[in-house]
């Protein structure tokens, strides 16, 4: 609805407006930047579509501004400053900071003023009348987004939930937020800040269609008998049992993201591991580290791509913890330099069929992971000593004095463990190219 502006004539030249409208783009870019400067709830850098709504949120402020000094009399349509409001009840914020940026906006508007004012001639009373028109819109804005604020805070239900969505962000935006932007909203939010917390990458929600083809084994094992869709994780079934996870309101829960996710505070607390396995069965996912507060992005993404290699086969389903895994996860970290690792520190068995290949290599590792001794190497790999020492003869001949270097020990040990989880891979799959 439209209503009358209340402001005066400002008595403002002709040629002002053109000059202020001119200069809009810059204006906006340097209301944008003292916004992000100095709120956090707004310092969202990286977000495309949250800038692209700040700056439109922005540029009509201003545009309104100037209509206003143009037209005085012009009915004014306050619903998009309502919509802003609405969208910081949504965010789960109160209107501090939007009032804040109103301000940092006036500031920004009254110091373009006062550079352009001896250039276009402005007297001191000009200057005054122009000034009551920033104040008198400011209020105007304020009390619209306000009225938008309030009607969404009456009829939304679940504000809690909501501001623990947006501390969730706040936890996992990178770069960091301030600790006193996470402080406020966790207080706003009702959640106890914890010294330590790990997140859970989840595999497609119970209910929820898989995305994209099927794919083969390179990307993910044969389907295990805990799933349950008709058709295969990457096809268009849908996974059971519809139900969303039984886990305690401290849980920060991300589960309408791209990969969804929850944020568990105190990880190694007291039966927090029955907490997960109990709240989380029937999932596939997996879980990170735990770490400060600060890292928690850190967390997610280790689980994310412990999650990746579990589709894969490369580790195991269900809820493998990144903390019992690190060593697979360190070697799946650069996957091309692991190849390139693995081709020129296997390279002598290239020549031998693959059935030998395996023999070998099974053999090698085993020897450099228990010690060199052939009994020992035995009872790992189920054989008799004497077939130890047979293979072992022939890795000698292969490698030469290579074996007696620790730094290619090492290296070897990282190409073959790469290699027995691929081959793992490859297995679970069924042995499908």
């Amino acid at each position: 609805m439209a209503i009358k502006s209340d402001v005066r004539e400002s008595r403002a030249p002709a040629g002002l407006v053109k000059t202020l409208r001119s200069g809009i783009g810059r204006v906006s870019e340097e209301v944008i930047e003292e916004i992000q400067n100095r709120i956090p709830e707004y310092a969202r850098r990286e977000d495309e579509l949250y800038i692209k709504v700040l700056r439109t949120a922005v540029e009509q402020a201003i545009e309104g501004f100037l209509d206003r000094v143009e037209s005085p009399d012009a009915p004014w349509d306050p619903e998009p400053f309502r919509m802003v409001g609405k969208g910081e009840a949504a965010e789960g914020r109160n209107l501090e900071p939007l009032q804040t940026a109103l301000r940092l906006g006036a500031r920004v508007g009254w110091r373009r003023l006062t550079e352009i004012a001896d250039p276009l001639g402005l007297s001191p009373q000009c200057l005054y009348d122009l000034g009551e028109t920033i104040f008198v819109y400011l209020d105007q804005l304020a009390d619209a987004a306000a009225e938008g604020f309030e009607e969404a805070r009456a009829r939304a239900a679940g504000e809690i939930e909501r501001r623990r969505g947006r501390l969730l962000d706040l936890l996992l935006s990178q770069p960091a937020a301030s600790p006193e932007a996470i402080a406020d909203l966790a207080k706003a939010a009702g959640w106890r800040l914890p010294r330590t917390v790990a997140c859970v990458a989840l595999d497609d929600l119970p209910g929820v269609p898989a995305q994209g083809p099927a794919q083969g084994p390179a990307q993910g094992p044969a389907q295990g008998p805990a799933q349950g869709p008709a058709q295969g994780r990457r096809g268009t079934a849908y996974r059971m049992p519809a139900r969303m996870p039984a886990l305690p309101p401290d849980v920060l829960a991300g589960l309408e993201r791209t990969t969804p996710c929850l944020l568990v505070p105190d990880p190694t607390g007291p039966g927090q591991a029955q907490m997960l396995e109990h709240g989380l069965r029937g999932y596939w996912g997996a879980i990170g580290p735990a770490v400060p507060l600060a890292a928690a992005a850190t967390s997610l993404r280790w689980a994310r791509e412990a999650l990746e290699l579990s589709r894969r086969g490369v580790l195991p389903r269900g809820l493998p913890r990144c903390e019992d895994h690190m060593a697979t996860l360190v070697v799946f970290k650069d996957e091309e330099l692991v190849n390139a690792l693995a081709e020129a520190r296997l390279a002598p068995l290239a020549h031998l069929r693959p059935t030998q290949q395996d023999r070998l290599a099974e053999t090698l590792l085993a020897w450099l992971r228990y010690g060199r001794g052939a009994g020992e190497v035995a009872a790992r790999l189920h054989v008799h000593p004497q077939t130890v020492r047979y293979r072992l003869r022939q890795l000698e001949e292969l490698y030469g004095e290579q074996l007696a270097d620790p730094d290619v020990r090492f290296e070897l040990e990282i190409a073959l463990r790469a290699r027995q989880a691929v081959n793992r891979t490859f297995r679970g799959a069924g042995g499908r190219a």
